[in-house]
């Protein structure tokens, strides 16, 4: 049978639980790695160190791929529920008219070397070791499984880009599985790959990346989150039980 004082650290234990789901917390953090795969069938391209990365196409058609990635697991307790995510990107140019740009997870990891693109960065800089290329997710020791990168066919959220200016991808319900596998997966969050308008010549759209000189400008992404409940909360459940049983046998 349950004792009074027992009853009591259950009633506690209930409302520190509800306390900690209902008072959800929220961050902004940066982006822990960013890079851009330029179209070369050598997979000689990268820009690791750039200021910028880009989705679309060039002048010539060559394929831009943007790559950017958060450390979730840092930044969030272990244990939480994430109710929503939005990120902010800061588009300093613009190539050609609107164009949807999507997220879509990333399935393999990738690197960010000490590369950097001369000029606005669009024609890419030679590959140093560890960055992502075309055709590397390391170079030049590891490959994509497909040129240009391996990623999921469904977007986890997609938005319409016009002219300069920052942009919100806002919340939705796969935006929001992905950061909540992350962060209870850790080990498969290689973050997003970025797309923009394949089929349109010089259509790349260009953003700011975490090197960015203006930190206003990098990436980020904010999340909403209601941490774990505290686990001291069972031990004083416990700590009733033991002191009824306690005074009963006295």
């Amino acid at each position: 049978m349950i004792s009074k004082r027992t009853t009591m650290w259950l009633a506690i234990c209930v409302a520190i639980v509800a306390n900690d789901f209902t008072h959800a917390a929220l961050i902004s953090i940066g982006a822990s790695k960013d890079n851009t795969l330029y179209q070369d069938a050598a997979g000689s391209l990268s820009n690791g160190a750039g200021q910028r990365f880009f989705a679309g196409t060039s002048g010539g058609g060559g394929v831009r791929r943007a790559l950017l990635a958060f450390d979730i697991a840092s930044a969030v307790p272990v244990g939480s529920v994430i109710n929503s995510v939005s990120l902010r990107l800061n588009m300093s140019n613009t190539s050609g008219g609107p164009a949807i740009i999507e997220l879509r997870p990333a399935l393999q990891n990738w690197g960010e070397g000490a590369s950097v693109a001369g000029g606005g960065e669009g024609g890419g800089g030679p590959a140093t070791f560890g960055d992502a290329t075309w055709l590397h997710t390391f170079f030049n020791t590891s490959f994509w499984t497909n040129p240009g990168g391996d990623f999921s066919a469904t977007p986890s959220a997609s938005l319409s880009v016009g002219g300069v200016g920052a942009y919100t991808w806002a919340s939705n319900a796969q935006f929001v599985a992905d950061v909540q596998n992350w962060l209870d997966n850790p080990g498969t969050n290689f973050g997003w790959v970025i797309l923009g308008d394949e089929a349109t010549s010089s259509s790349a759209k260009r953003f700011d990346s975490l090197n960015n000189a203006n930190p206003a400008n990098r990436p980020l992404l904010t999340i909403d989150y209601s941490p774990v409940p505290e686990p001291s909360c069972l031990g004083l459940v416990l700590l009733g039980a033991i002191g009824s049983r306690r005074r009963r046998r006295l």
